[in-house]
């Protein structure tokens, strides 16, 4: 017999009652049943039931013997009666009666529970990690991402994709988050960078004649956390193929995505490939945002044209003082009730906005304050734009739309969540595409570039000499995408600029001389002067998938060691002050922040 076990915990069944058996795992839970110690012993696969009688000489060990201590037992397997078989488990027809038992390891008194899972502080589950990855939910989206992962490399080899890995100490490189820095032991003062992500060297790859590449690959980023974000690091799919067009990109990871999610969701219907297109514009006027929750059905529209010179001052003035200013309605089918709108509206208050104004759609008449400012004849005209019906109302919102659109964006999820119109069992997938090339910068009153310096511009170099005002270059397009779901980024990516002529004439645009392009990247640069194929490619979140996948709203919960909302990692004192001689090696000094005087 083997020496700690014969079988793990989720594998007997009731054709095998009568046999001895030996089990190791944790103790899970016990119960104390007149006489009778039942424990409920846990490994990796499962539990088993263990039933220890009183005359057993080590009744009394068992009966001390804490949660989360590791025991084996050695006992015969056999049936439960009828009335207490447990269908929730799969070992629940049999129970183990033990005639062997030993402690291979006693628990201390624990910092925090495993059984029955309580919300506990997060100071504690990061610091005892080990403790909380024992949870049945963590442990079960631990193996989820696992079996994910595997469902992606399955899916990209099918495509004809090759695992290549690149490199983790490499250039500083600007992309639009702070760069981690390594002190160089053998170049003083001199420093790597962790990659944001392996966007240089993929392109590389292309350049160097592979045609398909892949990799689950580790992406570093000194950036604050948020739930969606985790902080200091992340894996990505990354990908990238040579001689295709956006479409073939959609093809080959599409597929994949759709199918990865279809294996997981469980009875959750998943968008079917190929996956729908929503131009950039098209997705802030609809959903105000470029990461729309497609499960809610509700489309904004922009009304400006019935307030217009109206009776409603407030928005009238709004939208006489600058051309750029638009009023813009949410429907809300079947919210038409005057304590749904006034509590809309002081939601939008809390959001820092002076309130939502709203109309309730009757069968006969349009009420609320607005419509009784702008007349019966245009607020009709507004329930004829938005097709409302009796019990139907519609939120408004005005000024200018990049100020407002976020509470937009956010006043439509709620609205659809809370009449009950948001099909929450659903992967809602969309690719968002033509983002622009360029964005204002407001701060420095200049041009820069919008999502991805790499992408190639749609109209290429001609496009790019075109553009000689600042409104000419904004209004650009650049051959870049998002893949959306359910209202987040799972990832982005472009077909990429090859070259150089196409590349300096872009940075020239955004106010960039050559001599920055061939200092920040000369590397990729001179690759390209020596033929380079066109090329392009995209990286998916691989814990925004998982989360989705599991029901979490927090990516940490599918993380199996995250670090905590202050890129803490308290189970190993991350970071910790480095000690003199290793400051030493590295050409460091360490001085204290500058803390600015407040006048």
């Amino acid at each position: 017999m083997h020496a700690y076990r014969t079988h793990h915990c989720g594998q007997l069944r009731k054709d095998q009652v009568g046999e001895t058996v030996r089990l190791s795992g944790w103790v899970h839970r016990k119960r104390d049943h007149g006489g009778l110690l039942f424990i409920d012993l846990r490994d990796h696969y499962g539990l088993t039931q263990l039933v220890v009688e009183p005359e057993m000489a080590f009744f009394d060990a068992v009966e001390h013997v804490r949660q989360e201590s590791v025991i084996r037992v050695e006992g015969a397997v056999v049936a439960r009666a009828d009335e207490v078989v447990n269908s929730n488990l799969p070992t629940g027809e049999v129970e183990i009666r033990i005639t062997a038992f030993d402690v291979l390891s006693e628990s201390d008194e624990l910092p925090l529970p495993v059984f029955g899972e309580p919300d506990y502080p997060e100071d504690i589950r990061m610091k005892h990690r080990y403790l909380d990855l024992r949870r049945e939910t963590l442990h079960h989206n631990i193996m989820v991402r696992s079996s994910v992962t595997s469902e992606i490399r399955r899916g990209m080899e099918a495509k004809g994709f090759t695992d290549f890995q690149t490199p983790i100490l490499t250039a500083s490189s600007p992309e639009g988050a702070r760069d981690f820095l390594v002190p160089s032991r053998l170049h003083p003062g001199k420093f790597y960078a962790l990659p944001q992500a392996p966007q240089i060297f993929k392109q590389l790859i292309m350049v160097s004649g592979f045609d398909r590449y892949y990799q689950i690959a580790p992406c570093f980023r000194d950036e604050d956390a948020r739930a969606d974000r985790s902080a200091g690091e992340f894996y990505q799919l990354d990908l990238e193929m040579s001689f295709v067009e956006r479409e073939d990109v959609f093809d080959a990871v599409g597929p994949v995505t759709h199918d990865t999610f279809a294996k997981f969701a469980g009875d959750r219907a998943v968008t079917s490939y190929p996956f729908p297109l929503i131009p950039f514009d098209e997705a802030l006027l609809k959903y105000g945002t470029d990461k729309p929750d497609l499960r809610c059905p509700i489309e904004m529209q922009v009304v400006s044209d019935h307030f217009r010179d109206s009776g409603f001052k407030v928005f009238a003035s709004i939208l006489a003082a600058d051309p750029s200013h638009e009023i813009r309605a949410i429907p809300a089918p079947g919210g038409g009730s005057r304590a749904f709108c006034d509590r809309m509206n002081n939601w939008a208050q809390k959001q820092g906005l002076p309130g939502m104004g709203y109309m309730i759609f009757d069968e006969n008449e349009v009420k609320g304050p607005l419509a009784k400012n702008i007349g019966p004849e245009r607020a009709n005209a507004v329930r004829e734009q938005l097709g409302m019906k009796a019990g139907d109302a519609a939120f408004f919102l005005a000024g200018k739309p990049k100020d407002f659109l976020p509470v937009a964006a956010k006043a439509r999820v709620l609205v659809g969540e809370e009449l009950k119109i948001t099909d929450l069992d659903r992967f809602e997938l969309a690719w968002i595409i033509d983002f622009p090339m360029y964005e204002w910068d407001e701060e420095n009153k200049k041009v820069e570039f919008g999502h991805n310096p790499f992408s190639m511009p749609q109209g290429g170099l001609e496009a790019l000499e075109a553009a000689k005002t600042d409104e000419e270059k904004l209004a650009l397009k650049a051959y870049q995408y998002d893949l959306v779901c359910n209202g987040y980024e799972l990832g982005s990516g472009a077909i990429r600029n090859h070259r150089p002529d196409i590349m300096y004439k872009a940075f020239e645009n955004a106010g960039y001389g050559k001599e920055v392009v061939e200092e920040q990247f000369g590397g990729m640069l001179n690759a390209f002067k020596y033929g380079a194929p066109p090329h392009g490619g995209c990286a998916l979140g691989l814990e925004r998938i998982v989360m989705l996948l599991c029901d979490q709203e927090n990516i940490r919960e599918v993380t199996m060691f995250p670090m905590n909302q202050q890129a803490e990692d308290l189970l190993l004192s991350a970071p910790a002050e480095a000690s003199a001689a290793q400051l030493k090696e590295v050409h460091l000094r360490v001085t204290p922040p500058i803390v600015e005087k407040k006048t």
